[in-house]
């Protein structure tokens, strides 16, 4: 091989390698939206919210918390990341918040949206990000029983949960409510995946469940883009189309907002 050759060759192969690391670099478009539940709920409060995602493009995966420790709600959550072909929107509900925001460090998520949910900072409880801004009503129907497990009351759901519903949807959500670890909500968080990835945040203004004001706190201090809606603490049941925007919004900007 004569000197003019071995040049090109070593051009060629320096090219080659150059665009093969453009191409491993290049952002790719999100496709993928995990779902995460809250307390006192199941995959079901997504209902109506994974056919709108689906029909858009999305491949949507839903969560189905055990809601017996942050631990092993992080854990179910990181399983179905794993199944995730490509990068990932990560949405949590009300408890949900606190698990995407421990869970979001997975190199696959690109964004975070909180839907009406706690956005603790690292060292922090979900109960310590809520205390500051006082018990709300819901928060008085909360029984717990023998086993430290708690549930909402009938009254609590119908009226304080999900009373911006239709009553017969209200009564699903009451039907479905899952049991929850009280000792998780004073679990400190050792991650704020929020400090490294975009947010989006839905503030459900009529919520009687987590204070609005905890929520609209969390976007600011996150500074995440923010959408308030007059919907009671199941927002994305009230008004789906309105919080599948938010978060198709989030899949077509968290690649380039990602800090």
């Amino acid at each position: 091989m004569n000197k003019i050759t071995q040049t090109l060759l070593a051009g060629t192969m320096a090219a080659t390698a150059i665009s093969g690391s453009a191409q491993t670099t290049t952002a790719q478009p999100v496709k993928n939206i995990v779902l995460v539940h809250g307390a006192f709920a199941d995959g079901t409060s997504w209902g109506k919210l994974i056919p709108i995602l689906e029909a858009r493009g999305f491949h949507v995966a839903a969560v189905q918390n055990p809601l017996t420790s942050l631990s092993d709600d992080v854990a179910a959550t990181r399983r179905i990341l794993a199944l995730q072909d490509g990068p990932v929107i990560l949405v949590g509900h009300s408890w949900g918040g606190a698990v995407i925001t421990e869970a979001g460090v997975d190199p696959k998520v690109a964004g975070l949206v909180y839907v009406a949910a706690y956005a603790p900072d690292a060292g922090t409880s979900a109960n310590e990000t809520s205390t500051p801004f006082g018990v709300t009503p819901g928060q008085k129907a909360i029984k717990v029983d023998s086993e430290h497990f708690a549930y909402l009351s009938e009254d609590g759901v119908l009226n304080n949960f999900a009373q911006g519903l239709p009553i017969q949807e209200r009564r699903l959500v009451l039907a479905v409510q899952g049991q929850s670890y009280g000792p998780m909500f004073d679990e400190k968080l050792t991650n704020a995946a929020w400090k490294t990835k975009p947010s989006w945040h839905v503030i459900a203004t009529q919520d009687r469940m987590l204070p609005p004001e905890m929520e609209e706190a969390g976007a600011k201090k996150t500074g995440g883009r923010a959408m308030s809606l007059p919907t009671c603490h199941v927002a994305m049941l009230q008004e789906p189309e309105k919080v599948a925007d938010l978060i198709t919004e989030a899949a077509k900007n968290a690649t380039s907002t990602k800090r």
